[in-house]
C-alpha cells in the first residue's frame, strides 16, 4: 500500500546531537530528503540556487508568505529565511519524507500549517548542562563567548520540550540513533499516512455484502 510522506522535524538546543542525527538519518535511509530553505539573502560562492537555498527577491518571498505559501519564516539579521510548502507537498503525496531542521517557532509554525497532519516531532536533551558545555567546547568552532552566547540561550530552547511529539536523551548516540529509526519506522505506518487503507477496507466490506464464501 502506499503511503503518504512525512516531515520529520528534529530540534535540540546547539550541541545536543540534532545535526549528527540528521546526517545519520539521510545515511540510514537515503530516500529522506532534506528540505531546501528559502531565503532573501544574496548566493554565497559556490551556492546553487535549489540545491543550498531557493534565492528569492525580496518581494517574492513576502508575496509567498502571504499567499500562504511558506511552511515557516523568519527574519534573521536583516534577511528572510522559510521552507516554501510546494515542494514540501509534491513530496508528501510521492510517499517521500521530507527532514527539517529547525528551532521550536519553525516547529510550532509548520504544525500549524496545511501540512501540519504529517509532521512527526523529535526534540533532543543533553544528558546535562555540564556535558552540553563539554560537547560545544570539544568541536573547537567557537570562541568562548560564543559558546556562553549558546549555553545562555539552550535553556529557552529547552524549556519547549513538552510542544514536541517525542523527546529523546541524547546520552549514548546509538542507542538514541536506534530510538529514532524505531519512532520514524512506526510513524509511517500510522492510519492517516495511508491513504489506501480506506480503499481496502471497502474492499472487504463488499466480500461481507456479497455473502464471501469466508464468511
Amino acid at each position: 500500500m502506499a503511503r503518504r510522506g512525512l516531515l520529520i522535524i528534529l530540534s535540540s538546543p546547539s550541541g545536543a546531537g540534532k545535526s549528527t542525527h540528521t546526517k545519520r538519518l539521510r545515511a540510514w535511509d537515503p530516500s529522506i530528503r532534506f528540505s531546501v530553505s528559502a531565503t532573501t539573502r544574496a548566493p554565497r560562492e559556490g551556492e546553487v540556487d535549489g540545491v543550498d537555498y531557493h534565492f528569492k527577491a525580496e518581494d517574492e518571498f513576502k508575496r509567498l508568505v502571504a499567499d500562504d505559501k511558506m511552511l515557516e519564516h523568519a527574519h534573521v539579521f536583516g534577511n528572510f529565511y522559510g521552507s516554501p510548502m510546494e515542494p514540501v507537498q509534491t513530496a508528501i503525496n510521492e510517499g517521500v519524507d521530507v527532514l527539517f531542521d529547525v528551532d521550536w517557532q519553525g516547529a510550532e509554525q509548520i504544525k500549524d500549517s496545511p501540512l501540519g497532519q504529517h509532521v512527526l516531532s523529535v526534540f533532543f536533551l543533553p544528558p546535562s548542562i555540564a556535558e552540553l558545555r563539554r560537547r560545544l567546547e570539544g568541536r573547537g568552532q567557537d570562541s568562548a563567548q560564543v559558546i556562553d552566547k549558546r549555553m545562555a540561550q539552550s535553556w529557552d530552547e529547552i524549556s519547549h520540550w513538552r510542544s514536541y511529539d517525542y523527546v529523546l536523551v541524547n546520552d549514548d548516540l546509538d542507542a538514541t540513533e536506534a530510538q529514532l529509526r524505531t519512532i520514524v519506522e512506526a510513524e509511517r505506518q500510522r492510519r492517516d499516512q495511508q491513504p489506501d487503507l480506506a480503499h481496502h477496507v471497502r474492499g472487504l466490506q463488499d466480500e461481507f455484502a456479497k455473502g464471501s464464501d469466508v464468511v
